[in-house]
């Protein structure tokens, strides 16, 4: 059994238990997950994770969940790959890419969708739902597939057309809704009240299923042989990530398994068409103002992110910086992130790299640094964004002549 001890609200500290909370009924405070973690440390090792599956269910330990029943299509356990070329071209050190596009769905949200259903099927839930600007929508339909639970998601209208095919191919329900992320996400509220069988994983089950996102701290201490790094670049949509992979870089210390006090630095990464987390960040100041998305990157358009002031917290605390790109920046960074390492990453990748890339050249990213850039979904979802971009380098007849024309051969 897991070594959960009860929900804990995040502002006025009140105690709950663990149920499908996410928010304290005194002061409206957000909900989180407390642990036993004297109970963890004397359970699990390194040894114990190294013996567990090649998923993120090696730590489940430090999940709120029964790992031995959790609904799951394999994630995590994804690639850190070591980015000498890209960290040459921004003029850094030792460069690490956490490559999420490996992930079952092509996302991180894979994560923390297979944490929420756990939790859903262990709490008696017939249906899981979520609103999402996309990648969530993937996994979650795909995990209730394998689940064998009936899923509703609602995105909004303009999504890509990959993700919508990405998640209609799974047989359940799509509902497309005229207006933001922030509308589908305001009606999704709405919903889970009138629906009390429905699983809504980033609503009703929004304590568990944030928690997933710890498991990208796990791994990546793992695949450091258990070292923290000393910078972490994140992408910021609701800041949930965020937050949790402090969270998961701490809990790794409280449990014994990291040595010293792991002080990873943390910055976070966002679009300039939807920034009001970098924008607090850049003015000083404390609270969050809600925006209107207008960015290519629209798996973090979310205009009134319900943990961006708690990502601010932790950025500031750890001595990070939040900052913001524009869309052609966007898209030059996923062409730098191919060309150098191999990597097709979505528009919320070319944020993280782009922001990388600002964040170096103002000497918040120290080349002295060992620096993971966490990439959180796979190009094709968003191949549309670059239909204008990339193409053919050449035509030609089907003759040598003519190839010859077109392509030197310097080794010839």
């Amino acid at each position: 059994m897991n070594c959960v001890v009860g929900l804990r609200c995040r502002e006025c500290g009140r105690e709950f238990p663990a149920e499908a909370l996410h928010v304290c009924d005194f002061c409206f405070g957000p909900l989180e997950v407390a642990y036993d973690y004297d109970a963890i440390a004397a359970r699990v090792d390194r040894a114990s994770i190294a013996a567990g599956p090649r998923t993120m269910w090696r730590y489940r330990d430090l999940l709120p969940v029964d790992g031995t029943s959790a609904v799951s299509l394999g994630a995590g356990c994804t690639p850190l790959v070591r980015a000498d070329r890209l960290a040459a071209a921004l003029g850094l050190g030792e460069l690490w890419i956490k490559d999420d596009t490996a992930n079952p769905t092509g996302s991180f949200k894979d994560r923390v969708v297979s944490v929420a259903l756990s939790k859903a099927r262990e709490l008696g839930f017939k249906v899981a739902a979520c609103a999402s600007t996309g990648n969530l929508a993937n996994s979650v339909a795909a995990h209730a597939a394998r689940a064998g639970m009936a899923s509703v998601v609602l995105v909004p209208r303009d999504l890509e057309r990959a993700k919508i095919a990405m998640t209609a191919v799974y047989g359940g329900t799509v509902v497309a809704v005229d207006g933001t992320y922030d509308d589908v996400n305001r009606l999704c509220a709405e919903l889970a009240s009138e629906h009390p069988a429905w699983a809504f994983a980033n609503v009703n089950l929004r304590t568990y299923y944030a928690e997933g996102s710890k498991t990208l701290a796990f791994e990546i201490a793992e695949q450091l042989d258990w070292r923290a790094p000393d910078h972490v670049v994140v992408p910021v949509a609701s800041g949930s990530q965020l937050t949790k992979v402090a969270k998961g870089f701490a809990e790794l210390v409280a449990v014994g398994l990291l040595d010293g006090t792991a002080e990873v630095r943390i910055s976070g990464a966002q679009a300039q068409g939807c920034s009001p987390v970098a924008t607090a960040f850049a003015e000083g100041a404390d609270t969050i103002r809600p925006v209107r998305p207008s960015t290519i990157a629209r798996s973090l358009a979310i205009g009134n992110p319900a943990d961006g002031w708690y990502a601010l917290e932790a950025v500031r605390r750890s001595g990070g910086a939040i900052g913001a790109v524009a869309d052609d920046e966007i898209l030059d960074a996923i062409g730098l992130l191919a060309r150098t390492e191999g990597i097709f990453a979505e528009t919320a990748g070319g944020v993280t790299i782009a922001t990388l890339a600002k964040l170096a050249a103002a000497g918040v990213v120290r080349p002295d640094e060992k620096v993971v850039a966490i990439v959180t979904g796979h190009g094709l979802k968003t191949v549309e964004s670059l239909a204008a971009s990339v193409g053919p380098t050449a035509t030609i007849a089907p003759t040598l002549a003519a190839f010859d024309e077109v392509v030197d051969d310097p080794w010839r």
